[in-house]
């Protein structure tokens, strides 16, 4: 086990999906009101001068229409805002505006305590130079780019913290400089730096970093490659974190949850879905009925009959069971370190989700994917922007699910099963088998649906054939070319 991990406090990730609620059409006016109180507390506390002039400026803030207590001038374009900004904020905007209070005077006084507070590490940094020796010189060092994240200056912040990464010798330590640096980005929504500074710490951790912070790092790269939409290869090592998950400064263990099961969801194979998500002891102790919850956290996972990946149920037969309510998960997940209590979640829509999906309940199915699109993704700064993909995915799925144990399907029938108009999913499955996304054709005289199983063999042979043809076209080329240059040497 390595030292305990250094620079985890700043910057505040909750902050960042606060300014995203300010924002979000789809956020309740209550919540909306609960994040600007946050926030509000947060920049007066924490002494948040550059975010205060950041988010609301009159001129240039990102959430500002209207300033308060100055005169109104005009915001700048979209163009020449801040790098990130749209990134913070929904992508989407209500016809109506946002003002985020603008304070003249508290600006001010926040800015003067910022001031002195610089000059205090100064001092302690010339004293450390003077008196002391290289150990407390980084410190000292350390506590400035410390307060550059509380404060949310990101260009000084991500400067200071490079100053002390080139001064650092400690590995451990230079991983968690860059991991501090990697939430900056987060924060900001600077995607193109946290792939960067991702890439670095992975480097850093296979050259000799310790277990913890391998760890730790799963949950940063899942979340990146989450806000890329790569669920693909998010899923693996979101998943992966649960039963170590110690990164609370990244996220809430609900937090990741949420996005280890949509991850899961629409990634994962139906084998590997039974046995990484439905029947994860870890997601089974948070989404599972009160027994299937017990069994889950006396280790007893499930291995009875239903183990085996076995065929797709009638959605007529299928019984789902009841779904749990609030969750608190303040005891789950292990960390040396106090953690905020967190919230209860309602995950009855996403527990609804992974059972309808395996069981093949599809009606429950579409209902509980609206259910989640309107409490998770719709509220999530990470899972809003993918939003519309995602839904449409996870109806491809359930198609697909469907129509792979049949030859022939009546287009009512279908129809009927997940609760939609034939006229629906007439036009739903067309643009999916215009795009060769479902192999099956639709007969609307006959009202049917049929499948064109893949041949395997034949697609080898097809496309063996097809890449053989391109090698001779290339063949012949090369040939003519050379008997050219043959000619002119003649």
């Amino acid at each position: 086990m390595g030292s305990d991990p250094q620079y985890a406090k700043y910057p505040d990730l909750s902050l960042a999906q606060d300014i995203f609620t300010l924002t979000n059409p789809s956020a309740t006016q209550t919540s909306r009101q609960t994040s600007l109180r946050k926030l509000q507390n947060a920049i007066s506390e924490h002494k948040m001068a550059p975010l205060y002039r950041y988010l609301a400026h009159p001129s240039d803030g990102i959430l500002n229409a209207s300033g308060e207590g100055t005169t109104r001038k005009p915001s700048l374009p979209n163009s020449k805002r801040p790098n990130g900004a749209a990134s913070m904020v929904a992508r989407r905007r209500s016809s109506g505006s946002f003002d985020f209070p603008w304070n003249d005077q508290l600006y001010e006084t926040l800015k003067a305590e910022n001031e002195e507070e610089l000059e205090s590490f100064q001092k302690e940094e010339d004293e450390a130079e003077e008196k002391a020796g290289e150990t407390e010189v980084q410190a000292a060092r350390g506590k400035r780019a410390e307060f550059w994240a509380r404060v949310g200056d990101k260009e000084k912040a991500l400067s200071s913290y490079e100053a002390v990464f080139e001064k650092t010798g400690v590995l451990g330590t230079k991983i968690d400089l860059v991991l501090a640096i990697v939430r900056i980005g987060i924060f900001f929504g600077d995607r193109l730096e946290v792939k960067k500074n991702v890439d670095r710490a992975k480097t850093l951790v296979e050259s000799g970093g310790d277990w913890d912070r391998r760890n730790r790092l799963k949950a940063y790269q899942g979340l990146h490659l989450l806000t890329t939409r790569s669920y693909n290869l998010a899923a693996p090592l979101l998943l992966d974190s649960l039963s170590t998950f110690t990164s609370y400064e990244l996220c809430s263990y609900s937090s990741l949850v949420v996005y280890s099961v949509l991850a899961g969801s629409i990634s994962l194979k139906r084998v590997d879905f039974k046995t990484k998500v439905y029947d994860a002891p870890e997601i089974r102790a948070i989404l599972g009925d009160g027994e299937e919850k017990l069994s889950a956290l006396s280790g007893a996972a499930s291995a009875g009959p239903g183990a085996g990946d076995e065929e797709m149920k009638d959605a007529s037969s299928a019984t789902p069971t009841p779904a749990p309510t609030a969750v608190n998960l303040t005891a789950l997940g292990s960390s040396t370190s106090p953690q905020e209590v967190e919230a209860p979640v309602d995950f009855t829509p996403l527990a609804g989700l992974v059972r309808s999906l395996y069981i093949g309940n599809y009606q429950a199915f579409f209902l509980a994917l609206a259910a989640v699109e309107e409490n998770f993704l719709s509220q999530d700064r990470y899972l809003h922007e993918h939003r519309g993909w995602f839904v449409r995915e996870m109806r491809l799925r359930g198609y697909q699910q469907l129509l792979q144990s049949y030859r022939v399907v009546g287009l009512g029938s279908m129809a009927n099963d997940f609760g939609v108009s034939v006229d629906f999913l007439d036009r739903d499955l067309a643009k999916f088998i215009a795009a060769d996304r479902i192999p099956c054709t639709i007969d609307r005289v006959n009202k049917i649906i049929e499948t064109n199983r893949p041949d395997d063999k034949n697609k080898q042979y097809a496309d063996v054939v097809k890449q053989g043809d391109g090698l001779i076209t290339k063949l012949q080329k090369y040939g003519q070319a050379v008997r050219l240059r043959g000619s002119e040497r003649g």
